[in-house]
C-alpha cells in the first residue's frame, strides 16, 4: 500500500507540486527557525550577566534569518505563480505566435 496521493499511470500537475514542495519547505524551515532562535534565546538568559543590556545579542540571527524567511513565505504563499522563466518563455513564444 502507496502512501503517496499520485499513482503512478496519473499525470501530475507541475506547478500544483512545485506549490506544494515549496509550502513542506517552508514548513521545514519554520521549524528549524523556532528551534535554533529558542535556543539562542535560551543560551542568552542562561549565561548573561547582563540581561538589562540594550540590544540581547540573539536578536541579530533572528532579525536576519527572519528577513530570510518572510522571503521564503513570500515564495511559497504569495508568489506561486509558474517560474518566471517559464512565464517568460510563454510570452515570447506567444508573441512569436502572434507575428
Amino acid at each position: 500500500m502507496s502512501n503517496s496521493i499520485h499513482s503512478p499511470g496519473e499525470p501530475r500537475d507541475e506547478e500544483l507540486w512545485n506549490i506544494a514542495r515549496k509550502r513542506a519547505a517552508f514548513r521545514r524551515h519554520l521549524f528549524t527557525y523556532l528551534v535554533v532562535n529558542s535556543f539562542l534565546w535560551i543560551i542568552w538568559a542562561i549565561r548573561s550577566g547582563d540581561i538589562d543590556s540594550v540590544v540581547p545579542w540573539p536578536v541579530w540571527p533572528t532579525l536576519g534569518w527572519g528577513v530570510g524567511l518572510a522571503l521564503n513565505y513570500a515564495d511559497a504563499y504569495m508568489f506561486h505563480r509558474v517560474d518566471s522563466v517559464e512565464q517568460e518563455y510563454r510570452k515570447l513564444l506567444k508573441k512569436k505566435q502572434d507575428q
